[in-house]
């Protein structure tokens, strides 16, 4: 799953909303030093991952992305997914998707002096384009793989598998249609099964 599921999916408390994000920034993080509700987030971000890779829903996904792009389908899945959870989101959330983006921007600053730094930098710029409100819009999620694209070691040109979500959105939403409450369950027995 990608940022916006990984928010969601956290607990709503501050430091939760950060450690649900940090998953996806801690190499190299200092995880001493983290709150013990940021690390339990970020421990349960990491089976969210588990969970998520090894689904069956999810393969489907991943199995629905042509070759050319073979190498890159869990990332395109994850981004992809969070597209469908933004144009779902009342379905998941009373709170719009509008004011949540809002409170995970605030939390984020609050904490910003635990942030890695290259989350801390790309901060100011998530905030003022609304990285996370932006999903819902396909043209968003060109934006989105274009920053993936910039951070891959080896060049591929990403913003084109766009086509890809276009492509296959009906199969791709009703894979996800099909795989989020079961994500849900399981991250619910995750909190019940507390400490991590």
């Amino acid at each position: 799953m990608n940022y916006l599921a990984h928010l969601l999916l956290a607990d709503g408390s501050p430091e939760s909303l950060v450690g649900g994000l940090l998953g996806d920034f801690a190499k190299g993080l200092d995880l001493a030093g983290l709150p013990a509700p940021m690390m339990q987030a970020l421990m349960a971000h990491r089976r969210i991952d588990a969970f998520t890779d090894a689904h069956e829903f999810v393969r489907r996904s991943r199995a629905r992305i042509s070759p050319k792009y073979s190498r890159f389908a869990g990332i395109l899945v994850d981004v992809f997914y969070d597209h469908f959870l933004a144009v779902s989101w009342t379905s998941w959330s009373r709170e719009n998707l509008g004011e949540f983006s809002q409170r995970v921007y605030a939390a984020l600053q609050i904490h910003e002096a635990l942030l890695p730094a290259r989350l801390a930098a790309v901060l100011p710029r998530m905030k003022a384009e609304d990285w996370l409100g932006g999903y819902a819009k396909i043209d968003n999620i060109g934006h989105a793989l274009a920053g993936l694209q910039r951070r891959l070691r080896r060049p591929m040109e990403l913003t084109s598998a766009l086509s890809e979500l276009r492509a296959g959105y009906t199969d791709l939403a009703q894979d996800f249609a099909r795989f989020f409450p079961e994500l849900r369950r399981f991250t619910l027995n995750l909190e019940s099964a507390q400490p991590l």
